[in-house]
């Protein structure tokens, strides 16, 4: 009478391959079966898909929420910064616009051309330092650089441009108006 031969996927076997007379006496208290270890039935399969699934759908809405609210969100208001005598060619102005503590700089660049950016790097928000001489706006933490007249990245780790606050002159004074921050 012949013995049935075991399918291979069923033999328990140690991980090292030796057999199992030659096995540490600890491997006998922890067995690992590894054919039954990497064996993954259909329903946990289907339960994971579902959870991820379902996970990343509740981070969709959670970001199409956040994104409905921050658009429902009033315009500021307009801020008096300074006024165009106040600053020399080449001069800076730091401010808060539009609530306090957010940090915005105010770069003249010649004779009644004001640029405006919020003071954050968009790396890991340190203080950028405006160069006029050599037309950049400085991150002295990872060394990225922006265009001082576009906001836009240079140079370095930052994944967009300067946010750029929104400036409107009348007669002798400076106002800041709003914000625009774009990805590109």
């Amino acid at each position: 009478m012949a013995t049935p031969v075991p399918e291979p996927d069923t033999i328990s076997r140690p991980p090292d391959g030796r057999p199992l007379d030659q096995q540490p006496a600890w491997r006998q208290d922890f067995p690992i079966d590894w054919p039954q270890d990497h064996y993954v039935e259909r329903r946990d399969f289907v339960k994971f898909l579902t959870l991820t699934s379902l996970a990343f759908a509740v981070g969709q809405l959670w970001i199409a929420g956040k994104s409905w609210l921050r658009s429902s969100e009033l315009p500021p208001d307009a801020k008096r910064i300074a006024s165009a005598g106040d600053l020399a060619v080449g001069a800076s102005l730091v401010f808060d616009y539009p609530r306090e503590h957010d940090a915005c700089i105010l770069v003249r660049l010649s004779e009644g051309e004001y640029v405006a950016f919020s003071q954050k790097c968009t790396h890991l928000s340190c203080a950028v330092i405006p160069r006029p001489d050599q037309g950049v706006f400085h991150c002295p933490c990872h060394e990225g650089s922006f265009e001082l007249r576009t906001g836009k990245v240079i140079a370095g780790p930052p994944p967009r441009p300067l946010p750029r606050i929104v400036l409107r002159i009348d007669a002798d004074a400076i106002y800041a108006t709003g914000v625009e921050t774009t990805t590109v």
